[in-house]
């Protein structure tokens, strides 16, 4: 197959695209597929504590555009899995450091080795999201069920769209059912209703991701998690398995929280 480049976005911060990146790549990596997971976040790293690899960065993503290494001295290989690798951030250097059409580079030199390129976003509009879009052929935007991250991933859904990066997928991340039952929370009809892009999964809430997160290992490689499951599910359907995406079929709050983001 033709190596695939996705970029995992979103417009606002902490709504869980650091752990989706991991998690994805991880999956797929589990499927066999070869998988590079580059951390685009320069000044601000944290896959690399996500992955649990923090300790063996030499290189960084900026050393290989400066030429300041090979692109393999800056890899760092996955401890369980020996088809994942990470690239990770400079955590001392500005945004600036890149440009797109480097970014872009990069991207194209590493799919010539690998079936699948992942990007972890940095959050916001600004020059890091510019480079890390542009060598990505699909783009997956995460939000939780909240006014506000619905809001900017209306925004980075336009941006994404003027960029010319239509193949525009979505995950609902932190879906709590309990608050659904009770109609205090947007479902998953009422998001994808206002976002207007294809759902590709739901992740429900769930404390295991702190634990995850703390431990650096992926929740996919914990067969008991459901929110493991979940991102077992997303990395299948990015493969074009056809895996049902649960319904959740609750009202909630559409009419209040829709008038209150467009208006």
């Amino acid at each position: 197959m033709a190596g695939k480049s996705i970029v995992v976005t979103s417009g606002k911060g902490g709504v869980g695209k650091t752990t989706t990146v991991a998690n994805i790549g991880t999956a797929l990596a589990k499927k066999g597929f070869r998988v590079v997971l580059v951390d685009a976040d320069i000044g601000l790293r944290n896959l690399d504590v996500v992955m649990g690899v923090e300790n063996r960065i030499v290189y960084n993503v900026v050393d290989i555009i400066e030429g300041n290494c090979r692109m393999e001295q800056a890899m760092i290989r996955d401890r369980k899995l020996t088809n994942l690798y990470l690239i990770p951030a400079a955590q001392t250097r500005e945004k600036d450091a890149v440009n797109p059409e480097q970014m872009k580079d990069l991207c194209a030199q590493l799919l010539e080795s690998f079936d699948y390129v992942i990007m972890d976003c940095p959050a916001g509009i600004e020059r890091g999201f510019k480079n890390a879009i542009a060598g990505a052929d699909t783009a997956i935007v995460v939000t939780t069920p909240e006014v506000s991250a619905i809001r900017d991933a209306d925004r980075v859904i336009g941006l994404l769209e003027s960029n010319l990066l239509t193949n525009i997928h979505l995950i609902v991340n932190r879906m709590n059912y309990r608050m659904l039952r009770k109609g205090d929370q947007m479902s998953t009809e009422d998001i994808v209703g206002l976002l207007s892009v294809p759902l590709l999964g739901v992740v429900p809430e769930s404390e295991e991701v702190l634990v995850s997160t703390n431990r650096g290992v992926p929740l996919v490689h914990n067969r008991g998690s459901h929110a493991g499951t979940a991102f077992q599910n997303i990395a299948a359907r990015l493969d074009g398995e056809n895996i049902p995406i649960e319904s959740d079929n609750h009202a909630g709050l559409m009419g209040k929280i829709k008038r209150f983001i467009w208006s």
